[in-house]
């Protein structure tokens, strides 16, 4: 799994971060094609933005949410030089985190 975070910035001056996770997002209704058995949940649960160490937006998902989600967030305050963290922890306590420098 891997998270990509990229930066544009918006026609009011402010930033849009977008962050793509590669998850599989299994619901645990889905069956394997193989052996016919229920694949087990598996799927993102809370997802955590910051900017600067300061947490900036807050998001809880479900298992309805589609594999690989791609998540984007409006920043009006971010400048050149800042830091930008994503991270995200599913229901098997699996986490990962991605980090960006803010450029123009």
């Amino acid at each position: 799994m891997a998270t990509r975070i990229r930066i544009r910035d918006t026609d009011d001056g402010g930033k849009e971060i977008v962050a793509l996770m590669e998850h599989p997002m299994h619901t645990g209704t889905q069956k394997d094609k193989d052996t016919r058995k229920l694949i087990p949940a598996h799927f993102i649960q809370r997802v955590v933005l910051e900017l600067n160490g300061r947490v900036v937006a807050e998001v809880f998902t479900g298992a309805a949410v589609s594999a690989d989600p791609l998540l984007s967030f409006r920043i009006g305050n971010a400048k050149n030089g800042d830091k930008v963290k994503l991270t995200w922890w599913d229901n098997r306590q699996q986490t990962e985190s991605a980090e960006k420098t803010v450029e123009s």
